[in-house]
C-alpha cells in the first residue's frame, strides 16, 4: 500500500532530478556559447524580434522575452497546480503537515533577504533583494538523488514542500514589488475573466479549450496592465478543479457495462472497428475524462514539458554570461547574492526549523537527522531558475543583471557542494 501511495511522488522526484541534469547541461552550453567566438550569435538569437505586425496592430518582443514572459507563464501555471494540489490534498493540507516546511520556507526567505540588505551597500542594487529567496527544486532534488540511499524519502518531501512554499512567496514578491504601473481597467477585465473561470470550476465545469483561450487573453491583459504576465499562470491554475466528476465506484460500474457491451459488439473481418465498438470506445473516453482529476491530469501532462523543455530553454537563454568581461561586472553585488544564497539559506532554513522543534512548535519525522536538515538547508541555496527570473525583473542594467547572474551561479554552485558534502557524511539507509 505504501509503495502505491508514494510512487507518484517518487516519479515527480525522478522527473525533477533529470530536469536538474538538463538544466546544468543547458547552463554549461550557455556559458561556453557566450564566451566563444560565436558570442555575437548568442546575443543576436535571443534579441531577435518576433510577434504580430499589421497596419493597425503591432505586438512584438525579443525572443528572450517570449521565453521569460511567455514560456515561463506555463512554468508558473504548473507551480500553481502544484501549490493547489499540495494545499488541498497534499503535504500542506493540514496545519501539522504545513508547519515543518512552513518554518523552513520562512527562514529560507527572511534570513537571505536580511543578509542581502546588511551586506549590500549600493542603493542602486537594493532592488535585487528578492533574488536570494527562492529554491530551485530541480537542481536541489538532482543533488539529493545523487546521494542515493543516504536520503530518506521524508527529507525529499520536506525539501519539495518548503520549495513550493518558497515559490509561492516568490510569486507574491513578484506581484507586489516587481510589477510596473498598473492599468486598473485592464486588470479588472482580467480578474473578471478569472472570476468566471472560478465560478465554472466551483460548478465542476472544466474545458481545456476554454482554459487555453481565457489564459491567452488574461496573459495579454496582465502584460498590458503592468502586472508581470507569469502571475496570470498562477491565478489560472487555481481555476482548475481538483475533484473528478465521477467517483471510483461509478467508474468501475461504467467500466463493467462498457466491457460487457464491447464484448458483445459486432466484430468486422476488416481491420477496422464496427460502429458498436467505436461507440464503446467513445464511451470509455468520456467515462475516463469524467473520472480523471482535471488538475492531476494537467499537472501530469505539463510536468515533462516544463522539466525537459521550458526550464532548459530558459537556462540556455539566460545563463550566458561573458566571463571575459568580468572587469565590467559589479563583483560586490555578485558576492552579496552568493553569500545571501549560501549562508542565508543554510542558516535560515536549518536555524528556524531547529528552533521551532526545540520550542515544540513542529514535529520532525524520526528518520530525518539534524545533520540532514542542515545539509538540505544549504541545498536550498541553489536558487537558479527563480533567482535568475527575479534578477531579470529587478535589473534593467546589463551590468547589474550579469553581476546578479554571476552571483547566482557562484552561490548555487557553492551551496550544492556544501550541501552534498554534509549529506554525504550521513550513513546509508538499509
Amino acid at each position: 500500500m505504501t509503495k502505491s501511495i508514494l510512487s507518484p511522488f517518487q516519479k515527480f522526484i525522478k522527473i525533477e532530478s533529470l530536469s536538474g541534469i538538463l538544466l546544468l547541461g543547458a547552463t554549461i552550453i550557455a556559458l561556453i556559447w557566450a564566451n566563444s567566438p560565436y558570442a555575437g550569435n548568442y546575443e543576436a538569437i535571443w534579441n531577435y524580434e518576433l510577434g504580430i505586425t499589421t497596419q493597425s496592430f503591432e505586438f512584438t518582443k525579443p525572443l528572450i522575452l517570449w521565453i521569460n514572459d511567455g514560456l515561463m507563464a506555463v512554468f508558473f501555471f504548473l507551480i500553481g497546480l502544484e501549490i493547489k494540489r499540495e494545499v488541498l490534498i497534499g503535504e500542506l493540507n493540514t496545519a501539522k503537515k504545513l508547519a515543518f516546511p512552513l518554518f523552513g520556507a520562512l527562514g529560507g526567505m527572511i534570513i537571505p533577504i536580511a543578509l542581502f540588505f546588511i551586506i549590500n551597500q549600493n542603493p542602486e542594487t537594493q532592488v535585487g533583494w528578492g533574488i536570494s529567496m527562492a529554491t530551485d527544486i530541480a537542481f536541489s532534488l538532482a543533488v539529493l538523488n545523487a546521494l542515493g540511499k543516504r536520503i530518506p524519502l521524508s527529507l525529499k518531501i520536506f525539501l519539495t514542500a518548503f520549495a513550493i512554499v518558497d515559490d509561492l512567496g516568490a510569486v507574491m514578491v513578484i506581484a507586489l514589488f516587481y510589477s510596473g504601473a498598473i492599468n486598473m481597467v485592464l486588470l479588472a477585465i482580467a480578474f473578471g475573466i478569472l472570476g468566471l473561470l472560478y465560478v465554472l470550476a466551483a460548478r465542476q465545469y472544466f474545458s481545456k479549450f476554454v482554459l487555453l483561450v481565457a489564459g491567452i487573453i488574461v496573459w495579454f491583459l496582465f502584460l498590458k496592465a503592468g502586472i508581470h504576465p507569469t502571475i496570470a499562470g498562477i491565478l489560472l491554475a487555481f481555476s482548475v478543479p481538483v475533484r473528478q466528476k465521477m467517483v471510483t465506484d461509478d467508474f468501475i460500474k461504467s467500466l463493467g457495462t462498457i466491457y460487457s457491451d464491447f464484448k458483445n459488439a459486432r466484430i468486422l473481418k476488416k481491420p477496422i472497428l464496427s460502429r458498436q465498438q467505436l461507440a464503446q470506445l467513445n464511451n470509455l473516453d468520456e467515462t475516463t475524462d469524467q473520472f480523471r482529476s482535471p488538475l492531476q491530469s494537467l499537472e501530469h501532462d505539463l510536468h515533462g514539458w516544463v522539466a525537459y523543455c521550458i526550464i532548459p530553454i530558459f537556462a540556455l537563454a539566460n545563463a550566458g554570461i561573458s566571463i571575459n568581461g568580468l572587469e565590467s561586472l559589479d563583483m560586490s553585488l555578485a558576492v552579496t547574492i552568493a553569500v545571501a544564497l549560501v549562508l542565508g539559506k543554510g542558516i535560515g532554513v536549518s536555524g528556524i526549523v531547529l528552533l521551532a522543534q526545540k520550542l515544540k512548535w513542529i514535529t520532525i519525522p524520526n528518520d530525518i537527522r539534524k545533520k540532514q536538515i542542515i545539509g538540505v538547508s544549504f541545498l536550498a541555496g541553489i536558487g537558479f531558475t527563480m533567482a535568475i527570473f527575479i534578477g531579470n525583473l529587478a535589473f534593467s542594467s546589463s551590468v547589474y543583471l550579469n553581476s546578479a547572474k554571476m552571483g547566482i551561479l557562484i552561490g548555487s554552485f557553492i551551496a550544492a557542494i556544501i550541501g552534498y558534502v554534509i549529506l554525504r557524511q550521513t550513513p546509508k539507509i538499509h
